[in-house]
């Protein structure tokens, strides 16, 4: 009967289900539209309603658990120079390692002490990321907020931004680090220009506020973290995977890193 041969046929899509099963175990936040990016970069020749009903049918949309949580804010009001906001929302460049943006993200985090009682604690990340291409140049993870953190990741950030051909300017709010005298005189030594988003403007820098959406979305939301080592490990896990597999649309699929070896090559 017709029906029974349509039962017995074998399944036309079962390379690409195979496929697409294989890109999502490997990256367990990728919806239908990066999972069709990572399929032509690979070779594939799909259409993109395709790959939408196949992850349907496969089970595969993403369910990662969001939610809004109280932003950390470091502006502690005019504690040092506030510098003019020479970016004005202008993210975009074609060059690597001219514009950059930094800011401060708190984490929780659990441990259970000696008497058995569960405590709250937190981790602060201070990265910086190269407004090109998104890539995470930089960072500091602490058990609290740290100028020393923010200074050493800085100079790290200065060193891998060095070799710019044009003057670059360093981006992030007013918060309380970034007016150090020791933060500005620094960019000031390098020859860089400093920029600072508004008073209470967080669209400023929105690049970094997505990023930390990202972050949060893929690997902290709906998760209880019980030590500092565990968060940090996860944190410092998932920026290396950002950078080098997390692909994007904007950058033509690529990941950050591949994007900025592919300008260099150009």
């Amino acid at each position: 009967m017709y029906w029974q041969k349509r039962f017995d046929r074998e399944n036309p899509d079962r390379e690409i289900e195979e496929k697409i099963q294989e890109i999502r175990t490997d990256n367990k936040d990728y919806g239908y539209r990066r999972i069709l990016g990572e399929l032509q970069n690979q070779g594939y020749t799909i259409n993109k309603k395709k790959v939408q009903r196949i992850v349907q049918k496969l089970g595969l949309q993403v369910t990662s658990y969001t939610r809004k949580s109280r932003k950390y804010s470091s502006y502690k009001g005019k504690v040092g120079t506030v510098a003019p906001n020479r970016i004005k929302r202008r993210f975009n460049t074609h060059i690597p390692h001219q514009k950059i943006t930094t800011d401060t993200t708190a984490f929780k985090y659990y441990e259970i002490d000696a008497k058995g009682h569960m405590t709250m604690h937190k981790l602060y990340l201070d990265p910086f990321m190269d407004m090109c291409n998104g890539e995470i140049l930089s960072y500091g993870i602490d058990k609290k907020p740290s100028a020393k953190n923010v200074i050493d990741a800085l100079d790290k950030a200065i060193e891998i931004t060095s070799d710019c051909p044009y003057r670059r300017t360093f981006h992030s709010d007013q918060g309380w680090a970034y007016q150090m005298k020791a933060y500005s005189h620094w960019l000031k030594e390098e020859r860089i220009f400093q920029s600072m988003s508004r008073k209470g403007n967080c669209l400023d820098n929105s690049i970094m506020e997505n990023f930390f959406g990202l972050l949060k979305q893929e690997i902290y939301y709906g998760v209880v973290y019980y030590s500092y080592e565990e968060l940090k490990s996860e944190i410092e896990r998932y920026i290396k995977y950002y950078n080098e597999q997390r692909i994007k649309e904007k950058l033509g699929w690529l990941s950050p890193v591949q994007y900025r070896l592919r300008l260099l090559a150009a």
